[in-house]
């Protein structure tokens, strides 16, 4: 018989449970793009919920809504994702170097792409609290959130096998991005589904980064060893 390697096995479960988040993210977000497309009923929620939020902003609301946007703006999250590149530079960590500049970095690039793909106009009230001129979908400071704390979670994970820093670090991370979500909106530039659909943007491209990087780096695994079965021990004439 033969024994099935650790690393292997480790790596198998990688690739499944990053197929898996890709797949329901994937999903999500193809659901709400289509719904966005098509003008379907999602948009009707849209701009019905972006009406309630301007018209119950309050100044000090608003002003805690704008601090939490002003920090995970996407030059802020940018700014962040350096520090971080370098100090992976400084401590010799290429691989979480390398995963810094390819799932920030390149999620930061898809999103771009995904805006002038869509061109979806922001939203439009008589008395803005802000006014941008950028496309609206899907929301660049949620998905740049989505990718920075999701990459923090993927590490934490990866130090500890406790089950309350793995907790809190899922929790802080989540509570965060709809935080952020949550300020795009109160702010009025942006709609529920923007929010919603740049939440599973990031996590779609951190399932194919993250599970492309474990693919590449596997841990090498050992030669399968035939294992000869019991028998009885001849005595040495």
């Amino acid at each position: 018989m033969r024994d099935t390697p650790p690393a292997a096995n480790r790596l198998g479960w990688r690739l499944a449970f990053g197929a898996a988040w890709l797949i329901a993210a994937a999903w999500l977000f193809g659901a709400i793009a289509e719904d966005v497309v098509t003008s379907d009923q999602l948009t009707t929620v849209d701009a019905d919920l972006a009406l309630w939020l301007h018209g119950h902003a309050r100044p000090g609301l608003t002003a805690a809504m704008l601090a939490i946007s002003q920090l995970h703006s996407t030059v802020a999250i940018t700014l962040y994702a350096t520090a971080l590149g370098i100090g992976c530079l400084v401590r010799r960590r290429w691989r979480e170097f390398v995963a810094v500049v390819v799932c920030i970095g390149g999620g930061m690039v898809v999103n771009v792409l995904m805006k002038l793909a869509f061109h979806r106009a922001r939203p439009v009230f008589d008395d803005p609290l802000l006014t941008l001129s950028s496309y609206s979908f899907p929301s660049g400071h949620v998905a740049a959130s989505t990718l920075l704390y999701g990459l923090g979670v993927t590490w934490v994970f990866a130090a500890t096998p406790a089950r309350r820093w793995r907790v809190l670090a899922v929790v802080v991370a989540f509570v965060t991005i709809v935080l952020v979500a949550t300020s795009r909106m109160v702010l009025g530039v942006h709609y529920l589904s923007d929010v919603a659909a740049a939440l599973a943007e990031g996590v779609a491209w951190l399932a194919i980064c993250l599970t492309a990087l474990s693919a590449f780096w596997r841990e090498p695994t050992a030669v399968p060893v035939a294992v000869p079965a019991a028998g009885p021990e001849r005595g040495v004439d």
